[in-house]
C-alpha cells in the first residue's frame, strides 16, 4: 500500500488585496495565510510520512512571481527533501508563461537537481520508487491549442472541428503513454485541466491562456488507479472508480470560493484500488454582508444592528448595503468603519436604488388575473405616498367599474392625453422604464 499527499492549485502571492501589512514581519497578511495553509498540507505529509507528494499545478498567480513569494514555497517543498519524500510537481497554466511555453516558476527545480523533486511539463511516465514500493505517474501539465496544432491544421476549420482535432491529438499522445506502462504497477494520472464534468468557480476568470475542456471518458481508464487533477478549485470527486480528484484550492482566492471548503487529500493506493480522504484547513473565512435599507426607519441603526449580529471577527469582509437616495446622508460612515474593525479586510459597496428602477410587483406580474380593484389596493399599498387620495381613488375606480361616472369622466373614443408631468402618467411609465432597463 503506497500512501500519497495530492495538493494543488496554491497560488502562492494572490489575492493580496484582501490583506495588510503585518507591522511584526512586513509581510502581506494574504501571503502569510497561503504560507500556512501549504505549512499545514507538508506539516501532514511528514507527519503520516507519505510514500509520494503530487502537486497538481498552479504554484504562483504568473510564470515570474516575486523572490519573497518563491523563497516561502521553496522553503516549504524543502522539508519534504529532507524527510526523503519523492515529490511531483506539475505545470499548470498560471506557471506558464502567457504563451503556454514552458514552467518557468518551476522548472529551475530541475535544472537545480533537487533530490526526489520530477517536475512534470511534458506528458511523460515517470518511474518513481518509494519507501513502499514503485509507482507509474503519467504527467500531463495544462496544454493550449498552440502546444497540439499549428497554424496550417487550423487554417479553414471551424471552433468544434478544432476541438476535435486536440482531442484525437491527446487521445492518441496518451494512448502511446499507456502503452509503456507496467500492468503491475499502481499507476497515477497527474493532469492540471477542465474536465466536462467538473463545477467551476473563479479558475475560469483566472486562467492566463485558454485551454480545452477534456471528456472523462478520456480519464477514466482501467489502467489508471488514482487520477489527481489540478486546476478547478473546489473539491470534487468526479467518479468512484477510478477516483478523479479535483483537490481543490488550499486557500481562498476571492469571494466566489467563499463558501467552499478548501484542503488537500490523503491517497491509500494499491494496484486496483484507492480509496480517497479528503483534510479540510482552517483558512480564513470569507463574508459578505447584504443588507437592504431601502424600506428601514432608521438606516443606521438598521446597518449597525445588522453588523453586530452577523459580523464575523478576523474575516475578509464585504459589506453591501441598499439605500434610496434620501436615505444616503443618514449613514454616519466613521461609525461604519467603527463598527467593522473586527473584521481583518473589509471592502464597502453602497447601492443606491432609483425609485424609477422599482421592478414591477409580483401580484401584478405577466400572467396573472387579479381583479381590477384588488390590483389598485395593491398599487396603493406600495405607494404610501398616495394614502390620502386611496379612499377617493378606490370609490372612482369602483364607479368607473359599474358605469355610473360623470359625464366628464365617461370614456370616449378620442385619443388620451397625459401630462408627461402627472405623478399617475409617471406611476404608469415606470414598469416599462424598468423593462428597458433590464434590457
Amino acid at each position: 500500500m503506497i500512501r500519497l499527499l495530492h495538493l494543488s492549485d496554491i497560488h502562492l502571492g494572490s489575492g493580496l488585496l484582501h490583506g495588510r501589512v503585518n507591522p511584526e514581519t512586513g509581510a502581506n497578511t494574504r501571503l502569510e495565510d497561503f504560507g500556512r495553509s501549504l505549512e499545514r498540507c507538508i506539516d501532514r505529509a511528514i507527519a503520516e510520512s507519505v510514500d509520494l507528494v503530487l502537486f497538481g499545478g498552479d504554484a504562483f498567480p504568473d510564470a515570474t512571481p516575486p523572490p519573497k513569494v518563491q523563497e516561502v514555497f521553496a522553503q516549504q517543498f524543502r522539508r519534504l527533501v529532507d524527510a526523503d519524500i519523492p515529490t511531483v510537481l506539475l505545470v499548470g497554466n498560471h506557471d506558464q508563461h502567457t504563451q503556454g511555453q514552458g514552467g518557468a516558476s518551476l522548472c529551475i527545480y530541475r535544472t537545480l537537481g533537487v533530490p526526489g523533486f520530477v517536475v512534470g511539463d511534458r506528458l511523460e511516465t515517470h518511474r518513481i520508487a518509494t519507501r513502499s514500493g514503485e509507482v507509474q505517474v503519467i504527467t500531463l501539465p495544462w496544454l493550449t491549442r498552440s502546444t497540439l496544432l499549428s497554424r496550417p491544421d487550423t487554417e479553414g476549420r471551424s471552433l468544434a472541428e478544432v476541438d476535435n482535432l486536440l482531442l484525437e491529438r491527446l487521445r492518441v499522445a496518451l494512448e502511446g503513454e499507456i502503452r509503456r506502462l507496467d500492468p503491475d504497477l499502481p499507476t497515477i494520472l497527474l493532469a492540471h485541466l477542465m474536465t466536462d464534468t467538473a463545477r467551476f468557480g473563479a479558475e475560469r476568470f483566472l486562467a492566463a491562456s485558454k485551454g480545452f475542456t477534456v471528456p472523462m471518458a478520456l480519464l477514466t481508464r482501467p489502467c489508471f488507479d488514482y487520477v489527481a487533477l489540478g486546476h478547478v478549485h473546489r473539491h470534487q470527486i468526479l467518479c468512484d472508480q477510478p477516483p478523479v480528484v479535483y483537490p481543490g484550492s488550499i486557500e481562498r482566492v476571492d469571494f466566489s470560493e467563499e463558501a467552499e471548503d478548501k484542503g488537500y487529500v490523503l491517497v491509500s493506493l494499491e494496484r486496483g484500488r484507492a480509496v480517497v480522504e479528503f483534510c479540510p484547513l482552517p483558512v480564513r473565512p470569507f463574508q459578505t454582508i447584504s443588507v437592504d435599507l431601502t424600506d428601514a426607519a432608521d438606516p443606521q441603526a438598521t446597518l449597525l444592528s445588522h453588523l453586530q449580529q452577523t459580523l464575523m471577527a478576523d474575516a475578509v469582509v464585504r459589506l453591501v448595503y441598499k439605500i434610496l437616495p434620501e436615505q444616503a446622508e443618514e449613514i454616519d460612515q466613521a461609525a461604519l468603519h467603527a463598527d467593522l474593525k473586527s473584521a481583518h479586510t473589509y471592502s464597502i459597496y453602497p447601492e443606491v436604488q432609483s425609485q424609477l428602477a422599482r421592478p414591477r410587483l409580483p401580484e401584478l406580474g405577466a400572467g396573472n388575473e387579479l381583479d381590477p380593484i384588488e390590483a389598485l389596493k395593491t398599487y396603493l399599498e406600495h405607494h404610501p405616498h398616495l394614502s390620502g387620495l386611496a379612499d377617493d381613488m378606490l370609490a372612482a375606480a369602483k364607479n368607473l367599474l359599474a358605469g355610473d361616472c360623470p359625464e366628464d369622466l365617461a370614456l370616449s373614443d378620442a385619443p388620451l392625453e397625459i401630462d408627461s408631468s402627472d405623478a399617475t402618467a409617471t406611476a404608469l411609465e415606470e414598469p416599462a422604464n424598468a423593462q428597458l432597463r433590464l434590457l
